[in-house]
C-alpha cells in the first residue's frame, strides 16, 4: 500500500498525480462499474510504463468488479488514440467496455475511423471498443450524474479529497494489519510460555503478561477510535449539509472497504484476543495459587517434621511451665496444615487445573494430621507422666530432707525420760503420716511405672532419692526402736551432753533445703533458685555434645586399641584366621585417621566453645575438609562388613571382646562413624531451635547444610562404588547430583520395530547417576552373601553426554513422568519417578546443568562455534490455553 500511495501523493500537475487522481472519478456505468476516465493531457505518452502499471494497478485493486474505461481524444490525434490503446491492452483490471471519443478534427476523425480497424487486433482487446463522435453519444451510454463535467455530466470530483480519504484508509488498513500482527504473535507466546515452578517467577510473569496485555488493549482501542474518526471525516458532507451526498467512491469507501473489512477485522481479533487471554490468566492465577499452596505445604511438611523430630531427651527437667508450653506449641502445625488441606479442597472446588496434584496433598496432609495428634497424644501423655514424676521426686527429696531436720532437731536430753521418749515418738508417728499423704508409702511401685520413659541420667537421679528415701526410712526406724526402749522402762536421770558439732547434721528449714542434684537451671522453664527463664539452652547442647564426643573418642580409642592394635600381638597371632591375615585395612578402614582428627582437633575445638557456644557453627564450617575423611570410611565399609561376616565368629574378636568387657561385638562399634556423623546434624537442629532470630543464626544455618552436604556426598559415593562395567574414570564425570533408581521406557528412531514396541510397554528398572558431564544409566543387582543381608552393585549400561541432551518436564498421562532425548529426539528416554517431589527434584538439576552449559558456551569469543547450544533444550508440553 505505502508504494501504491508514493504515486498518489504527487502533485495534480505531475502526469502520475494527474493520472491517478483523475482517472477513478466516482462514477458507475449502468450495471455499477466503476468508470476509469483518460482526459485528454498531451504529456500521457511521456509517463513511464511502470508507473502507468503501478498507478492503474491500485486503482483496480479497490473495487473488486468489472471496469469501464473512458478515452477522451476529442482535441487529440489518432496517434494518442493508438498510444492509450495499446498502453491500456495491459490493463491488470477486468475491462467490460471501452469508450473513445475520437478526434473530432475531420482528417483526424477519418484517420481514427480507419486505424481502428487496421488495428483493432493488434489492441489486444477481448471487449468492445465503442468509438464516439461527441460527448452526446456517450450519455447515451452513461448517464449524466456519473460523468465529470468535463464529460458534460454533473458528478462532483475533488482531487484533494479523493487522495486524502484513501491515504488515510490504507493507513488504517496498515494499522489494523499491524494490530492484528501483534495480538497474534502475543497469543503465540503466551500459548508457548512455560508454567514457572515457583512462586516468584509465576507472580513475575502474570505482571509481564498483564503489563504486555494492557498495553496490546490500548492500541486495539486506539486503532478502533482512529477508524472512527475515519469514518466520521468521510462522511462530513452529509453531516454538515442534509442536501449533501456522498458520492459513489466515499460510499465505497464507508461501507464495502470500511465496515466489511477493517472494522469487523477489528471486532472479531479484539473478541478472540480477549477470550484468549481470559483463559490464560485464569491458567496463569491457578498457577500463581498451585505455587503458593506447593510452598506452604512444603513448609508445613518441614514443620511436622521439626515437630516430630524434637524430643524432650532431658525428661527429668519437665516442669509445668514447659509441659503446658509443649501443649501450646504442638498445636501449631496442626493448624496451618488443616487449614492448608481445606485451602487445597476449595481449589479443587473451583476447578483448578492441577486438581491431580493437589489431591494428593491434601490427602497427604490429613494423614499427617492424624498422625501427628496420634503422636502428639502419645508424647502428651509421656510428658503429663514424666511431670508427675519429677513432683514426686521433689516431694520425696523435700521429705528426705525435713525428716533429716526433725530427727537432728529432737534434743537426747529431753528423750531420757519417758515423757520426752513418748512426745518424741508421736513427733515421729505424725511425720511419718505425710510419706502417706505423698504417696511415698512404696516409692519403688511407683517409679516402676516410669522406668521406661527415663534417660540415664534421670534413673540415676531417681534411684539416688530412692535410696536416700530407704535411708531416712531406717533412720526413722532404728530411732524408734531407740525411743520405745526408753518409754518402756524408767531409768535414772542422765546427765545431759551436747553432741559434737562436726556429728550434728546441718540445719535448716524443709522448705528451703533442696537434695543435691535437684532444681539445676537446665531443662526447667523457671529455675526455682534464680527465677529466671531458661529454656533447653546452647550450654545444654553443647554439654551433650562434648560428652558424647568423649565418649565416641573413648570408643574409638578401644577399638583401635583392643582389637587393631591386638591383630600385631604375637601372642594372639595364632587366633587371626587366615582370610583376616594382612586385612586389617580393609576391616577398619581409616579408623586411626578419624579417630587422631577427633581426639587431637575437633574434640578440643568444640570444648572450647563451652564459654563461647556462638563458636560451635565456626568450628563445623572450619573443619568442612576434614570432615570428609568419613566419605573414604564409608567407602570401606561395605568391604570391611564383608570381611566381617567371613571372620566375624573367630575365637580372636571374642578374647578381645572378654578383655575389653564390651557388651556388644566390634561390628557394632564399627558402626560408630556412621552414626556419629548423623548426630552432628540433629545436635545443629536442635541448636537452631534455640537461636531463631538470634546473631549466630545464620552460621548455624550453614553449618547445618555443611553436615548435610557431607552427609549426601557419603550416601552417594557409596552407591557410585559399587558401578561396574563402565570402562571410563568416574571421577572424570564431574561432580555427581543425583541418583536413584526409575522405572525407564526407550524410543530410538533407529531401533528395530519390535523392540521399540515392546519398549513402550514394558518399562526397565534402571538406577541413574547424574554428573555435570553425564548420565549413566545403571541395572541395579543385589545378591545375598551368605545369608546376610543383600550387596547392591550397579551394571552399567548406558550414558549420555550432558551437552547434548534435552528434557521434557511433562508426559501426557503421568506426571511422575519426564524425558530425557538425544541429538534431537532420536533416542528417547521415559523416565517415571516414583513420586512427582523426586520428579521436580531431578528435573531442577538437570535444568541447573544444562542452563549452567548454556552461560558457558555465552561466555565464550564470538570467534568459538559454540556446538553445545542446541543441545540446552527445556521444554514443557503444558499448553496456556
Amino acid at each position: 500500500s505505502l508504494c501504491r500511495l508514493q504515486h498518489l501523493e504527487l502533485p495534480e500537475g505531475s502526469g502520475r498525480g494527474w493520472l491517478s487522481g483523475r482517472a477513478l472519478q466516482g462514477g458507475r456505468g449502468k450495471d455499477g462499474a466503476p468508470i476509469i476516465t483518460f482526459p485528454e493531457c498531451a504529456g500521457f505518452s511521456d509517463i513511464p510504463d511502470e508507473d502507468f502499471l503501478n498507478v492503474v494497478t491500485y486503482l483496480t485493486s479497490i473495487p473488486s468488479i468489472g471496469f469501464i474505461i473512458i478515452i477522451d481524444r476529442r482535441r487529440d490525434k489518432w496517434s494518442a488514440v493508438k498510444a492509450s490503446l495499446t498502453r491500456i491492452g495491459a490493463f491488470p483490471g477486468n475491462l467490460q467496455l471501452v469508450f473513445v471519443l475520437r478526434p473530432s478534427r475531420f482528417i483526424q476523425r477519418t484517420i481514427a475511423d480507419i486505424g481502428i480497424k487496421l488495428y483493432r487486433d493488434d489492441f489486444k482487446m477481448k471487449v468492445p471498443i465503442i468509438m464516439l463522435n461527441s460527448v452526446s453519444d456517450l450519455h447515451g451510454y452513461i448517464d449524466k450524474s456519473q460523468l465529470t463535467r468535463e464529460l458534460g455530466g454533473t458528478l462532483e470530483y475533488g482531487h484533494s479529497q479523493w487522495i486524502h480519504h484513501r491515504t488515510a484508509i490504507e493507513n488504517f488498513a496498515m494499522t489494523v494489519k499491524t494490530t492484528a500482527q501483534m495480538l497474534q504473535t502475543f497469543g503465540t507466546d503466551l500459548a508457548e510460555t512455560e508454567l514457572p515452578n515457583d512462586v516468584k517467577c509465576t507472580e513475575e510473569l502474570l505482571s509481564a503478561h498483564t503489563e504486555h496485555h494492557s498495553k496490546l488493549k490500548v492500541n486495539l482501542k486506539l486503532a478502533v477510535k482512529q477508524g472512527a474518526t475515519l469514518l466520521t471525516c468521510i462522511r462530513e458532507p452529509v453531516t454538515r449539509s442534509a442536501n449533501s451526498k456522498l458520492s459513489p467512491d466515499e460510499l465505497e469507501n464507508c461501507f464495502s472497504l470500511f465496515f466489511n473489512r477493517l472494522l469487523a477485522q477489528l471486532d472479531e481479533t479484539e473478541k478472540a484476543f480477549d477470550q484468549f487471554w481470559t483463559k490464560h490468566h485464569l491458567k496463569l492465577e491457578q498457577c500463581l495459587q498451585l505455587r503458593h499452596f506447593e510452598h506452604d505445604f512444603r513448609e508445613v511438611h518441614h514443620l511436622f517434621i521439626m515437630s516430630t523430630q524434637a524430643s524432650f531427651a532431658d525428661i527429668g527437667d519437665i516442669t509445668l511451665k514447659s509441659f503446658i508450653c509443649f501443649s501450646f506449641i504442638s498445636q501449631e502445625p496442626l493448624e496451618k496444615a488443616q487449614s492448608l488441606a481445606l485451602h487445597g479442597e476449595q481449589l479443587i472446588q473451583n476447578n483448578h487445573y492441577a486438581v491431580d496434584s493437589i489431591r494428593p496433598k491434601c490427602v497427604e496432609l490429613r494423614r499427617i494430621c492424624d498422625d501427628f495428634t496420634n503422636e502428639t497424644k502419645k508424647k502428651y501423655d509421656i510428658l503429663g507422666k514424666s511431670l508427675e514424676l519429677h513432683k514426686q521426686l521433689d516431694k520425696a527429696s523435700q521429705w528426705c530432707e525435713a525428716g533429716i531436720y526433725l530427727l537432728a532437731s529432737q534434743a537426747v536430753d529431753k528423750c531420757q525420760s519417758q515423757e520426752g521418749a513418748e512426745t518424741a515418738l508421736v513427733e515421729i508417728e505424725k511425720f511419718l503420716m505425710t510419706a502417706k499423704e505423698h504417696q511415698l508409702s512404696n516409692p519403688k511401685e511407683f517409679y516402676n511405672q516410669f522406668d521406661m520413659i527415663l534417660t540415664p541420667e534421670i534413673k540415676a537421679n531417681a534411684q539416688k532419692i530412692l535410696q536416700k528415701l530407704e535411708d531416712v526410712q531406717e533412720m526413722f526406724d532404728k530411732r524408734q526402736v531407740s525411743l520405745k526402749k526408753l518409754a518402756a522402762k524408767q531409768t535414772r536421770p542422765v546427765q545431759p551432753v551436747a553432741p559434737h558439732p562436726e556429728s550434728s547434721p546441718k540445719r535448716g528449714s524443709p522448705k528451703t533445703t533442696r537434695p543435691a542434684g535437684v532444681g539445676t537451671c537446665h531443662g526447667s522453664l523457671f529455675c526455682k533458685r534464680c527465677n529466671t527463664p531458661s529454656f533447653i539452652s546452647f550450654s545444654h547442647i553443647i554439654n551433650e555434645l562434648i560428652e558424647t564426643e568423649r565418649v565416641y573418642v573413648e570408643e574409638l580409642q578401644s577399638i583401635i586399641e583392643g582389637y587393631a592394635s591386638e591383630m600385631d600381638n604375637p601372642n594372639l597371632v595364632h587366633l587371626i584366621p587366615s582370610a583376616l591375615q594382612n586385612k586389617k585395612d580393609v576391616l577398619f578402614g581409616n579408623l586411626p585417621e578419624i579417630y587422631e582428627f577427633h581426639n587431637r582437633i575437633f574434640l578440643k575445638e568444640i570444648e572450647n566453645c563451652i564459654e563461647n557456644p556462638e563458636l560451635l557453627a565456626r568450628c563445623f564450617l572450619k573443619r568442612k575438609e576434614d570432615l570428609q575423611i568419613y566419605e573414604k570410611y564409608c567407602q570401606n565399609k561395605p568391604r570391611s562388613e564383608a570381611l566381617w561376616r567371613q571372620c566375624g565368629d573367630s575365637i580372636f574378636f571374642q578374647e578381645c571382646q572378654r578383655k575389653l568387657d564390651h557388651k556388644l561385638s566390634l561390628d557394632a562399634y564399627l558402626l560408630k562413624p556412621v552414626q556419629r556423623i548423623t548426630k552432628y546434624q540433629l545436635i545443629l537442629k536442635e541448636m537452631l531451635k534455640c537461636s531463631k532470630n538470634s546473631e549466630g543464626t545464620a552460621e548455624l544455618e550453614e553449618a547445618l547444610a555443611t553436615v548435610l552436604d557431607i552427609i549426601k556426598s557419603v550416601n552417594d559415593s557409596m552407591h557410585q562404588i559399587a558401578i561396574t562395567g563402565y570402562e571410563g574414570d568416574v571421577s572424570e564425570l564431574g561432580k555427581l547430583l543425583m541418583q536413584g533408581s526409575f522405572n525407564v521406557w526407550t524410543d530410538h528412531k533407529k531401533g528395530h520395530n519390535k523392540v521399540k514396541d515392546l519398549a513402550r510397554f514394558k518399562p526397565m528398572q534402571r538406577h541413574l547417576f547424574l554428573y555435570t558431564k553425564m548420565l549413566l544409566f545403571c541395572k541395579k543387582r543385589e545378591e545375598n552373601t551368605d545369608g546376610h543381608e543383600k550387596t547392591a552393585s550397579y551394571s552399567f549400561k548406558n550414558s549420555l553426554k550432558m551437552s547434548t541432551v534435552g528434557i521434557t518436564e511433562n508426559v501426557k498421562g503421568d506426571n511422575k513422568k519426564f524425558e530425557i532425548w538425544y541429538n534431537g529426539r532420536e533416542e528417547v528416554y521415559i523416565i517415571q519417578a516414583s513420586s512427582v517431589e523426586l520428579k521436580n527434584t531431578w528435573i531442577s538439576e538437570i535444568r541447573k546443568v544444562l542452563t549452567g552449559q548454556l552461560e558457558a558456551c555465552r561466555g565464550r569469543t564470538h570467534s568459538v562455534v559454540c556446538w553445545c547450544l542446541p543441545s540446552v533444550h527445556v521444554c514443557n508440553n503444558v499448553g496456556l490455553g
